[in-house]
């Protein structure tokens, strides 16, 4: 939240590359579990920046129409980099996969150095020709930017630097702010948290049996599919109809996760529902007997579908509307509070869920999701803006003037 406006979107991606590099040489270099764990925790700190500075950056220097396809493609790529090391691993010792992990940083790092600032944040620090100079950089030489520069320029100078308590509490600064974190809290309470962490013990307590590098590729595979398809229909479908369809897939493979485990066959454990937290992740240490139906199959196709759900809406769209309805005089403290709720969340819900599974059952958590689903439907009805094909300053204007023509 700090950096994001202190030093400018592109200088704080930069900067991750020094807690990022040093977390990955810990770790390849560890001689105890207390360098993997420093290691680990220098790599999250250095993904939490990226996490707050990389959208607001894409969605700043992107044009309007074009702008949902490379807000998709952050996820795109994580959901790529994660495949490619679920590869590298089948191949690579762990202190190895460690050392691969500084190459995109400093891939990163090389190219970041070529790009220009963001325009907007350039003008809100005063530094006009520098600013004029990355719009036109950014739109290429033949390229007309003077009605979009004194666009963002008006927009700019009608707003002071930074956002004082008294214009917090105007409703066109805190609406927006209130609506992206709720999207990125409701995001977490779907469950893709908890089903990620434990996907392999939840298989194996519902007699799905694979084994944990098909479980990942599987999966990532998916994951990759489906926020492509995002990425390509953003901009021509617009957002919120993919919001719909997230929200849909996921609330009836969430509700068919719970019938299952509450209905079908039980795994042959002396217990009908498995302790996950015994459970060890890379399978489990007294096999299950396999699958005797194709109903076993339902919780894998159900799971694959929320994945795909998740993948092709709530996932990618949640971190583009962020950077896109935040007001840019608090977008920098605010997309990082936005990371800050939406990890919190994650952390109490997948700490949260053994207990859940322990005490009521597997059925449980994934009835509480389908339930949130339905929460992000009406959500998503009530107080998402449609913004395909809106630059970020008509945005803002909407929720300045409350305009409804803007919907349409």
């Amino acid at each position: 939240m700090v950096l994001n406006d202190l030093l400018g979107r592109k200088l704080s991606i930069m900067f991750s590359a020094v807690p990022s590099a040093a977390g990955y040489a810990l770790m390849a270099g560890a001689h105890g579990f207390w360098m993997l764990l420093l290691g680990r925790t220098m790599t999250g700190f250095a993904g939490g920046l990226t996490a707050a500075c990389i959208p607001v950056y894409v969605s700043e220097i992107a044009p309007p129409g074009v702008r949902g396809a490379l807000g998709a493609t952050p996820q795109l790529m994580a959901v790529f980099g994660s495949l490619s090391l679920y590869a590298l691993g089948l191949l690579l010792p762990w202190r190895w996969l460690a050392v691969a992990g500084e190459g995109p940083v400093l891939v990163m790092t090389l190219l970041l150095s070529f790009m220009p600032n963001s325009p907007r944040f350039l003008l809100s620090r005063g530094r006009d020709s520098e600013a004029l100079r990355a719009l036109a950089w950014l739109r290429g030489a033949d390229t007309d930017i003077r009605w979009e520069f004194s666009q963002i320029q008006d927009n700019v100078q009608r707003q002071s630097t930074r956002v004082s308590w008294a214009e917090a509490r105007s409703p066109h600064v805190y609406r927006p702010i209130v609506i992206a974190l709720l999207m990125r809290f409701l995001q977490q309470l779907t469950g893709i948290t908890p089903i990620l962490v434990y996907l392999q013990p939840i298989f194996e307590s519902t007699a799905v049996l694979l084994p944990p590098k098909d479980d990942a590729a599987i999966v990532g595979a998916v994951r990759l599919f489906s926020v492509l398809i995002a990425a390509l229909t953003m901009d021509l479908a617009g957002r919120k109809v993919l919001l719909f369809v997230s929200a849909t897939i996921m609330f009836a493979a969430n509700l068919t996760l719970g019938l299952y485990v509450h209905l079908g066959p039980k795994p042959p454990t002396p217990n009908s529902t498995v302790e996950l937290e015994s459970v060890p992740l890379g399978g489990t240490e007294q096999p299950l007997a396999a699958p005797t139906s194709y109903l076993t199959l339902v919780p894998l196709v159900a799971t694959m579908l929320f994945i795909m759900g998740y993948a092709m809406g709530w996932g990618p769209i949640t971190w583009l509307l962020m950077s896109e309805i935040l007001p840019l005089q608090a977008r920098g403290v605010a997309s990082g509070l936005c990371v800050l709720v939406s990890w919190l969340t994650a952390f109490a819900l997948t700490k949260s869920f053994l207990l859940v599974v322990n005490a009521f059952g597997l059925q449980v958590p994934f009835f509480f999701f389908a339930a949130i689903c339905l929460v992000n439907l009406l959500f998503t009805g009530c107080c998402v803006p449609e913004t395909k094909g809106r630059s970020l300053e008509q945005i803002e204007s909407f929720f300045r003037t409350g305009r409804r023509s803007f919907l349409h």
